[in-house]
């Protein structure tokens, strides 16, 4: 019976991953330069219940890291990678917000149970009634889970970073913080670009009539 129980499960998801294209074809608009919505959500963050609100993330930048759910399978596997990086993260002057529609008491079992999750101390956010999912546009209504969406938010609550990829495929913690620190330097010097694979200290792009067709 248990058994039978956990190929539900594992079908229920594989089902979900392979659906995220098709609601993805949905969606027409970026994110990008948009002010995110109001909320208010509960969060288990170092052992206890707290609360995130839209209010309390301004000021400084912010990495919103949307996944299905607890207790799966690429999950853990990112939020280790996040709980790996998240020093870095944090000397960098921004906040990492996890999020699933998980309860906050999902999320207390989970990091209670596992290896890789017992080393979150980041703030796992808890979106039963789905509204950073609908806020940030990667839920999916049918399944009722959250797709895999990485959103980084300016300090005024603007959306400078977009990624969101299917079901199966994980993201990579370092990429993230190399998109969060070029999204800082742009936004500190507003005439320069930041190339491909550019790191902080590393040469920027000046946009002009002179640099058209010399690169």
């Amino acid at each position: 019976m248990l058994l039978t129980k956990e190929l539900k499960r594992v079908n229920f998801y594989l089902a979900r991953f392979t659906n995220c294209f098709t609601y993805r074809k949905e969606l027409t608009m970026s994110l990008i330069g948009k002010q995110i919505g109001d909320f208010k959500v509960n969060a288990f963050h170092n052992g206890e219940i707290t609360e995130v609100s839209k209010e309390s993330t301004l000021g400084k930048w912010s990495l919103f890291f949307f996944y299905p759910a607890d207790f799966t399978f690429v999950c853990p596997t990112e939020l280790e990678d996040l709980a790996n990086n998240y020093d870095k993260f944090q000397a960098a002057g921004a906040e990492v917000y996890s999020v699933s529609c998980d309860t906050e008491f999902v999320h207390k079992a989970w990091h209670e149970e596992s290896e890789r999750i017992s080393k979150v101390t980041y703030p796992m956010l808890a979106d039963p009634a789905h509204v950073l999912a609908r806020n940030f546009e990667v839920l999916i209504e049918d399944a009722g889970l959250a797709e895999r969406g990485a959103f980084i938010v300016d300090p005024e609550g603007v959306i400078q970073v977009e990624l969101v990829t299917a079901g199966g495929i994980g993201r990579n913690a370092e990429e993230l913080l190399r998109l969060l620190q070029a999204a800082q330097f742009v936004a500190e010097h507003g005439d320069q670009v930041c190339p491909a694979k550019w790191q902080p200290g590393a040469e920027t792009l000046k946009p002009s009539l002179d640099l058209v067709g010399q690169l």
